[in-house]
């Protein structure tokens, strides 16, 4: 939610199409991409603070207000947007070999694979819930 505001923050200071690339686009599970990234947003995120702190009180208000505005946008848009396909895929995946599903989730071996793969061992159903639960919560 952190990294979001920021991102809209500094999105209020450019154009509409810098907000609906950084935000709209969904971040990929790539350990590797998502280092890049952060460099790439974190640069941008600088900038943006710069050129912000050096605005009018009036202007850094109006920009705060379109950014909230946007936010609100993001947030209506995603909660009436359907399931993307790769979430659709991850379901059916966690129905048939849940740590497999929650691995691609996550994008990495960790504390819920783990979780879910001695979830799975021991009996199947708690491993395919707790799949279910990582994967759309």
């Amino acid at each position: 939610m952190k990294k979001i505001t920021t991102i809209l923050l500094a999105a209020g200071l450019f154009t509409s199409s810098f907000l609906s690339a950084s935000v709209v686009t969904e971040p990929t599970n790539s350990a590797q991409t998502n280092a890049k990234t952060a460099t790439m947003d974190d640069a941008v995120v600088n900038d943006a603070m710069t050129q912000f702190k050096s605005l009018s009180r009036v202007e850094k208000k109006m920009r705060l207000n379109e950014a909230k505005a946007k936010m609100k946008e993001y947030k209506a848009n995603k909660a009436n947007g359907e399931a993307s396909t790769n979430t659709i895929l991850l379901v059916i995946l966690a129905l048939l070999v849940p740590p497999l599903a929650v691995y691609l989730h996550e994008g990495a071996i960790n504390s819920k694979f783990w979780l879910n793969l001695i979830l799975t061992l021991l009996f199947f159903l708690p491993g395919m819930i707790h799949a279910l639960i990582v994967i759309l919560g």
